[in-house]
Parts: C-alpha cells; sequence; structure tokens
C-alpha cells in the first residue's frame, strides 16, 4: 500500500490473548467496554474514502471495515475467497468469478457482477484520477482508458469486463498473470453502488460499502469517522464488535498517552518514543512481530537533476548505517534491509542489495566525490511529522552528514496528505521517506506499483524511475507459468531496481501495536484487523 505512514498490521496472522481485565465502573471507556465500540488510530487520510482513490494505511484501515472484497488473506498468508464463491481460469488469462450470494451494500442495494465492473471501470479511467489505477493494468482495455496525459479518453468501459450474470463476473486480461487472485484481495477492487455515481463527493465523506460495518457519520477531517455494525451482512452475528472510531491523530506521542491511559483502544503503531516500554506499560497487550513492509529514502530523480547521477543514490544508501538505526533508534522494532521485499514475501533473497546497503562511509564519501557531489553540498530529506518519524529521519541525516560531510537537513510536513500531495504535484524537489506496505502477498506488489512507468501517474513512483528493462521482466514474470518462473523473473527484476536505487531501502518494518484493557483477544491478518476475531473483555 502506498506511502506507508509507519508500521502497518502484520503479514501473518497473530492472535493475542490477553487479560480479561475488568473494565472500571460502568460506561463506556476508551471507546470499548460496555457499548461495544472499539476506537482505532489513524492518521488523515490522503483521499475521500472511495476505495480505488485510497492507497495509503490511514483510509485503507477504514476501508477495509466498510468494504468486503472477492478474496481475502487468511491466517497462513495465503489468499481464500472471501465475497467470491469460486475464481476459476483454464489459462491465467480468462477468468471466472461466481459470486455468494446475500451480500447486500449499507443502503440496501443488492451486490451482483455489475456492481465490481462498474467500480473497475471507474477505477481505470484515467479521467477519475484514482490512486489504484495501475492496479487495472492487467484487464484488457485498459489502454484504451488510459491513452495518457491530455489524451481524451474515447471509452470508458474494460472491454475485458463481462457480467455473464447477476452473480458471475468473467475477467479477461491482457495476458495471462497468475497473481490475479491474490490481487483481488486489495481493497482498490472493491464494488461500488449505483448510489456512487450520483455523488461521487459526498460518498467519499459517508461511504455507502458491502463491508460488516456502516457509516454512523461522514468523516470529519482532523477527527475522525464513526461506523457501526451491519447487521444485514452475512454472518453479521460473528462480529462481537458494536461499532469503531477511527480517531485521527496528528502527533502519535499523544495517540500512545491516550492509549495507556485507557483513553484508545488500538494504535497500530508504537511511537519511537515508546518502544522502550510499551511491553511494561501495556502488558499482555502488545503485538510485536515481522511484517510485509520496508521503509525507504526517496529521490524525485525525474524532477531533480542533481540527483539522477546513481553514483550519488548509492553513496547516500551506503553512508547509512542501518544496523545502528534497526538496534538503537527503534530498539530492535525495524530490521536492516537489504532487498525491495522483505522476508516474509517469497522471492526475498538476504543480500540482494549488495554492498550499496552495506554502511561503508569511506566507500561512499569516494563514491559521492567521484560523482560531483550536490549543488550546495546539501541534503534535504522529507517527512511526515504525524507518522513519528522525526527520530529516525534524524538520525539518517546525521549518519549521511558525517560520512559524506555535507549538510543534511530534515524537512518536517505536518501530515502523511500534505507530503504525498506535494510529491505528486512535484512542489518538493527534495529526498523523503516513504514505505511501503504490501497489498497482497506476491513479490510483483513490491516491484509494479512503486517503480513502474504507469505508477507514475497514479501509484507510489514518486520517483518518476522508468527503466524499459525493467518493464521487459516485469511482463516475463506476469506471464510466467509457474510460480517459480515468476518468482525468478521478478527477481530479475528487482536486480534492476537495485542497480538503479531510485529508492534506498533502510529497513524492514516488524509489527509494534498496543491494545486496551477492553479488548481480550485480536487476531491481525496481513495489514488489516480481523473483525470477527475482535473480542471484548
Amino acid at each position: 500500500m502506498r506511502g506507508a505512514k509507519g508500521a502497518k498490521w502484520a503479514a501473518v496472522a497473530i492472535v493475542v490473548a490477553m487479560g480479561a481485565t475488568a473494565c472500571g465502573s460502568g460506561g463506556s471507556q476508551a471507546g470499548g467496554g460496555s457499548d461495544g465500540v472499539v476506537s482505532v488510530e489513524i492518521g488523515q487520510p490522503q483521499n475521500a474514502l472511495i476505495p480505488s482513490n485510497t492507497y495509503e494505511t490511514e483510509g485503507g484501515q477504514v476501508i477495509h471495515a466498510l468494504f468486503t472484497g472477492l478474496t481475502k488473506i487468511d491466517s497462513n498468508n495465503k489468499i481464500v475467497n472471501d465475497e467470491a464463491q469460486s475464481i476459476t481460469t483454464k489459462d491465467s488469462k480468462v477468468w471466472t468469478i461466481k459470486l455468494k450470494p446475500g451480500y447486500t451494500f449499507h443502503n440496501g442495494e443488492q451486490v451482483t457482477a455489475q456492481s465490481f465492473i462498474d467500480a473497475w471501470n471507474y477505477g481505470a479511467d484515467q479521467t477519475n484520477a484514482q490512486q489504484t489505477n495501475p492496479l487495472f493494468s492487467h484487464i484488457a482495455g485498459y489502454a484504451d482508458l488510459n491513452p495518457g496525459a491530455k489524451k481524451t479518453v474515447k471509452t470508458h468501459t474494460l472491454s475485458g469486463l463481462k457480467a455473464v450474470d447477476a452473480n458471475t463476473l468473467q475477467v479477461t486480461l491482457t495476458a495471462p498473470f497468475s497473481a490475479f487472485p491474490a490481487q483481488l484481495s486489495f481493497t482498490g477492487f472493491s464494488p461500488l453502488p449505483k448510489a456512487f455515481f450520483k455523488d461521487p463527493k459526498g460518498f467519499g465523506k459517508k461511504p455507502i460499502g458491502n463491508g460488516p460495518y456502516a457509516a454512523k457519520n461522514a468523516f470529519v477531517d482532523n477527527e475522525g469517522i464513526s461506523l457501526v455494525k451491519y447487521d444485514k451482512y452475512p454472518d453479521a452475528s460473528a462480529y462481537k464488535v458494536k461499532g469503531i472510531d477511527f480517531k485521527v491523530y496528528s502527533n502519535q506521542d499523544t495517540a500512545y498517552k491516550d492509549l495507556v491511559a485507557g483513553n484508545l483502544d488500538v494504535l497500530p503503531v508504537i511511537p519511537t518514543s515508546g518502544l522502550a516500554t510499551y511491553k511494561k506499560d501495556l502488558p499482555g497487550h502488545t503485538i510485536d512481530v515481522p511484517e510485509g513492509g520496508t521503509g525507504y529514502i526517496g529521490f524525485p530523480l525525474k524532477y531533480n537533476k542533481a540527483f539522477q547521477n546513481p553514483k550519488i543514490r548509492e553513496a547516500i544508501s551506503m553512508s547509512i548505517d542501518r544496523e545502528a538505526i534497526s538496534q538503537k533508534v527503534f530498539l530492535g522494532a525495524r530490521t536492516p534491509a537489504d532487498d525491495y521485499m522483505p522476508p516474509l514475501i517469497e522471492g526475498y533473497r538476504k543480500g540482494a542489495c549488495g554492498d550499496a546497503c552495506t554502511y561503508n562511509p569511506t566507500k561512499a564519501k569516494q563514491l559521492f566525490q567521484e560523482a560531483g557531489g550536490l549543488p550546495g553540498n546539501s541534503l534535504e530529506i522529507g517527512y511526515n511529522a504525524d507518522g513519528d518519524h522525526k527520530t529516525w529521519v534524524e538520525a539518517v541525516a546525521n549518519q549521511i552528514s558525517k560520512s559524506l560531510g555535507i549538510k543534511v537537513t530534515p524537512k518536517p510536513f505536518e501530515q502523511f496528505q500534505t507530503m504525498l500531495d506535494d510529491l505528486d504535484q512535484k512542489k518538493y524537489q527534495g529526498s523523503f521517506r516513504m514505505g511501503w506496505q504490501m497489498d497482497y502477498p506476491n513479490i510483483e506488489d513490491f516491484l509494479r506499483p512503486i517503480f513502474s512507468k504507469d505508477a507514475i501517474q497514479n501509484g507510489s513512483n514518486y520517483a518518476g524511475y522508468t527503466n524499459e528493462q525493467f518493464e521487459q521482466l516485469l511482463a516475463k514474470g506476469d506471464q510466467a507459468t509457474t510460480d517459480a518462473d515468476a518468482i525468478k523473473q521478478y527477481q530479475a527484476a528487482d536486480d534492476v531496481v537495485l542497480k538503479d536505487l531510485p529508492y534506498i531501502p533502510v529497513y524492514f518494518y516488524r509489527l509494534n501495536s498496543g491494545f486496551s484493557t477492553k479488548i481480550s483477544s485480536i487476531q491481525v491478518i496481513s495489514h488489516q484487523i480481523d473483525w470477527t476475531s475482535v473480542k471484548l473483555s
């Protein structure tokens, strides 16, 4: 998922059984307790709450509770059907998807094959400038909906989509893509009701989903949104949490204090300031496991000539002591990155980044000087202040400054949304911190959405990076007939990007989260809460 604000949920399932400590005297506490409502910290979403325009962690948490997709990730990190009853194919190019009966949107409208077709057509159409647009690129007809900047879209429907009947969807891809069912687990492929197309702006404030929870009120910027259980959802009785309050925080230290004080129920990311004490502060109510995410330092190399020499980027990478950042700053809550995808992803290779990701200040300075250095002998690193990145970015800045003998200045943006917008609009020209949490458990997801040319316009390729060899290897991986061959081709594509280093991999995420005593058990799958597993004390 694009530009993770901080560590998201784990890429494996974790069941946390917490002590069933009795709540205090009557009434609602921390949004939990007797009223059955759980409060969850998020940051301000970048965009309105529309599935196809939500490609970051903050809005993603809300979308996941509001919508149900065709597939999902199970407790073994495998893809299983969700609203899909079956997904079949003979050639990995033409797919037939049958829907389970009984699903309705929160306004009572039936969920049909056309609900998915309408949503995907909207997401794939460049006219609508949806953030997840590149994810639809495998579907036949995508090129017609994306002729390019300043060119008119002559059709607004994907030729590869067909409603065989109300509950059967046929999808034809441009080429075989074996990871298609895995891709469908991402919330960007959620269906949309007819009401969305009548008022997209209003819908984005108060979405009408098909998931287990419905919007109780419209989203209020910098405050949040409340959801209530949707009683007509299939198997609604399995959901014990009656409501969810997503609360926007601009400072995670404040959120942590609220959690410890009992004024917040779920804090997805423990701030750096709390890592030394959170297991003591929240005994029996913490999670600490590896997860599927990577943290980077990126460069807008297409838009700033100062960063276009790959030796400059390599020198900066070699000047970073990843082990010190992981152990001294994050206290073991991160691990040094040596590839673009983390160890949880099949296809990861230990040490794939080689010398470029190995701390060597002497060689780094030599390489930097040979490449001609940077204008003004200075570097700026942008970061979002609402994501608890100040400490580690400052530490990295100090390391680079000491190694290369230049001035390195951290530049805070008040909100993640602001930084993403400024990068999207090319207003910010310095280097920047960025993170990626998997959309689905496949090596391809750590490559195409971040480094492909399609991702420049509507993905997370803020570097403006392009490489035709990389594009060709991606295509070979897509069309591979076996998982082993696909991984081989994707690894070759990975090697191309590692050589170019448009983004520098710095660390792999670990999941460090906290929960209040109002919660007795919870299961986290991938980067989302399994709300059927949440039990209140």
